[in-house]
């Protein structure tokens, strides 16, 4: 119990700046009960927390074509998460590894997360896709072991064209169908990774009260729009995704992190 969780998040771009990885990481520490090692994969380590570990945004020698098959799904940018499950790209890595997009917030528990399904690939059944009867998973939590699974990276560095093709340019899609192709794939439990606009905040009660967060949840994903930042006051986009200030987000992501790590850095 006393060897460290690996949690690794990616930042590229302006997209996000440094707190959106800081507060992950706060998040992420106070809601495990072991010690919790931190890497973030980027090109720009300004303003994080010290005790954050970095780890080079690289260029992949399939890059160029990658890409090209990404321009042609209109998903420019979309599998550059892939970099993360290179086989031995964490130094002195024991277990497996547990990943998170930037625009997730952790409101609950994650040893169970972490823990389960032992030597598979544990994703959330994609919310649209469910919908739709595919079996494709949600990438914005995923656990993995690098070297168990080494064909997420492989794959995709031998036939990056045909891959992405394959995919339709979704990252989730490639991870997830990879994983049941080679019969290692869990779904996490629906109600531990919860969607803000669909879960939280869905039309057409969220004209009527603000979001309210489930109890046994423990990550909520901001996937598509509002995200966070619009939802902290409130937000006034499409029509059925109208959401009022949001009183716990300010608390899980933004006041607890700042208790935790100081206002300089959340």
């Amino acid at each position: 119990m006393n060897t460290p969780a690996t949690i690794v998040c990616i930042k590229w771009g302006t997209l996000f700046g440094p707190e959106y990885v800081n507060r992950l990481y706060s998040g992420v520490r106070r809601n495990m009960s072991r010690p919790v090692r931190f890497i973030c994969m980027t090109e720009d380590t300004h303003g994080f927390h010290p005790d954050i570990e970095t780890l080079n945004l690289p260029v992949e020698p399939f890059l160029g074509p990658m890409n090209d098959a990404l321009a042609v799904a209109n998903r420019q940018g979309a599998m550059r998460k892939v970099s993360l499950f290179k086989p031995g790209l964490i130094p002195n890595l024991e277990g497996p590894v547990l990943g998170f997009d930037l625009d997730v917030v952790i409101t609950g528990r994650l040893d169970d997360i972490y823990d389960m399904a032992p030597g598979k690939i544990a994703m959330r059944h994609d919310w649209t896709e469910k919908r739709k009867g595919r079996p494709t998973g949600h990438g914005s939590v995923f656990r993995y072991d690098p070297e168990a699974h080494t064909f997420l990276y492989n794959d995709l560095a031998a036939n990056p064209y045909a891959e992405v093709e394959k995919a339709r340019g979704s990252e989730q899609r490639y991870t997830s169908h990879k994983a049941m192709d080679n019969d290692c794939f869990a779904y996490i439990p629906p109600e531990w990774v919860v969607s803000f606009k669909y879960d939280t905040n869905s039309f057409p009660m969220n004209y009527l009260r603000p979001s309210t967060l489930p109890q046994v949840a423990r990550v909520v994903c901001f996937h598509g729009r509002p995200k966070m930042s619009d939802a902290l006051t409130g937000y006034t986009g499409q029509i059925i995704r109208y959401a009022k200030p949001c009183a716990w987000l300010q608390d899980h992501w933004i006041d607890r992190a700042k208790a935790d790590l100081g206002s300089d850095y959340a």
